[in-house]
């Protein structure tokens, strides 16, 4: 069937073009396709989690059932209190969200479901199962907490280093006693290139692509070796310091630049371009426990 040619409501079609799971809208065709659609009424028996993730340039979220992810979106900050009823309107078993943020968005456009599904907004005051050793508990970021509560739930009594390749690189360092040690933080690769343009007279805005070679024969070229190859070497840099301290750990590779990193690392890695929602989901089993 030709998706393309239904009279679909915009917001559906988004999802369509977004890459959602097109038999989900066979399931409820009376409740989906139609242009003036309410909230499905709630449920008894409803344990489905709505995982969102704020990072500073895009919101991901993933409706969970148990510990499988059955729907994943990624869309812009303005658009969240729409995406989440859209979600909750072809999940109604959703019972909670849960929520962890390091960009700006308006709390109410979560709350304004708090009367039908639990809202949980995860705080430095929420339950996490690490010990947090960092000189300044107070500042670390919720996304790095989340991802270092993963790490220790997914891969328990491991040294574990987890590095998130997004809008910045953050380098999380968790030993086999579950004490979160700290880490780095460093320019991403969009980052890197925005910067090379706005604090320069005449160098281009690129888009990231691997280099051609290491030694770049134009202006664009050596760009996209210094930016790609500069993430890739700190990258493995920083692996081959940790290792001098640790002999044995496992490395989990996450955000949206992991999996273009991933082929390039020299190191064996754990690639999951979705931990950090995983994370989410297994923050708020351990909280339930």
């Amino acid at each position: 069937m030709d998706f393309q040619s239904i009279a679909l409501p915009t917001e559906l079609r988004y999802l369509f073009n977004a890459g959602a799971n097109i038999e989900r809208f066979l399931i409820y065709p009376k409740q989906i396709l139609k242009k003036n659609y309410s909230y499905i009424s709630p449920i008894k028996n409803r344990y489905m989690l709505l995982a969102i993730d704020v990072g500073n340039t895009r919101i991901k979220a993933g409706v969970f059932e148990n510990n499988i992810l059955l729907e994943q979106l990624d869309f812009n900050n303005d658009k969240l209190q729409s995406r989440i009823g859209i979600l909750l309107q072809l999940h109604p078993k959703i019972a909670t969200i849960i929520v962890a943020s390091v960009g700006n968005i308006e709390k109410k456009d979560v709350l304004f479901y708090e009367n039908k599904v639990a809202v949980i907004f995860l705080s430095h005051e929420s339950k996490f199962p690490f010990h947090n050793l960092y000189a300044s508990p107070d500042t670390l970021g919720i996304d790095r907490m989340v991802l270092a509560a993963g790490a220790v739930l997914q891969f328990p009594n491991q040294n574990r280093l987890v590095i998130d390749a997004g809008t910045c690189i953050t380098y999380d360092f968790i030993d086999s006693k579950n004490n979160y040690l700290g880490g780095a933080i460093s320019p991403g690769i969009r980052l890197r290139y925005e910067a090379l343009h706005q604090h320069t007279a005449k160098l281009p805005l690129l888009t990231k692509k691997y280099p051609e070679n290491t030694i770049g024969n134009s202006t664009q070229e050596s760009i996209h070796s210094g930016v790609v190859n500069g993430v890739i070497f700190e990258i493995d840099g920083f692996i081959e310091q940790y290792k001098d301290q640790y002999a044995k750990f496992i490395i989990i590779l996450t955000g949206g630049d992991g999996d273009f990193l991933a082929k390039r690392l020299k190191n064996t890695i754990f690639a999951n371009s979705n931990f950090l929602l995983e994370s989410l989901n297994q923050t708020f089993q351990y909280n339930q426990k």
